[in-house]
Parts: structure tokens; sequence; C-alpha cells
């Protein structure tokens, strides 16, 4: 493999544990992780106690495969499912990039429908 390839994918790891060992969620207060490729949003609820993942939602899904989705509607749904599962706080896990763009709308999203982090 080619050194660059290599050096940035230590540099995403190291990035995403870096971010990732501040944070930790909990079976009330889960956290909610933000990932993306260049196509598709997914977000989920994990609860790091047990480690299991709550509910998720993404572009992929056969609902809102159909549907034109943006980044903040992937916020509304996921607020949704929490409020289903009871749960009203949340932890929020950027994962490995920017509080920036498609991942500030989806933060801003599941805000509007009432989850609080």
């Amino acid at each position: 493999m080619d050194r660059t390839v290599i050096k940035r994918s230590t540099s995403r790891k190291r990035r995403v544990l870096r971010v990732r060992k501040k944070l930790q969620g909990t079976t009330h207060r889960p956290r909610l992780s933000v990932s993306k490729t260049n196509q598709h949003i997914y977000a989920h609820l994990i609860d790091d106690e047990k480690g299991v993942c709550l509910c998720g939602v993404g572009t992929k899904g056969q609902k809102l495969k159909k549907s034109l989705v943006n980044a903040r509607m992937i916020g509304g749904l996921i607020a949704g499912l929490a409020k289903k599962h009871n749960i009203e706080s949340v932890v929020f896990d950027r994962g490995r990039y920017r509080y920036h763009g498609l991942v500030a709308e989806v933060a801003t999203g599941a805000r509007e429908a009432g989850l609080q982090f």
C-alpha cells in the first residue's frame, strides 16, 4: 500500500478516538453518532454501557430512498425515534468530521425537533 493511504487511515482513526474519548453514551443519555459518505448521511443513537445501537436512520433507508432528503430532516427523524424511546437528551458525537456543513445541519434538525445536547 502507498504510504499516504496508511497515513490517512491512521490519522482518521486518531481523530475519531480523540473525539470519542471525551464522550460516553449511557442508557438515559445515549450518544448521537453522525457519519456520512459522499452520497448518504447516517445518524445512530448508541448506548455505550451496553454496547447497543438503540435506533438509527439514514438516507439509504427504504422509506427515505424515494423522497428528497436533507441533513436537517435526518436530524428531525432521529429526534422522533429518540422520543419514541423516551430519550430527551443525548451526547453529540461528530466522529472524525468537523462540526460544519451536513454534520451541523443534522444537529440543528435534532435540536429543532426537541432533542437536547
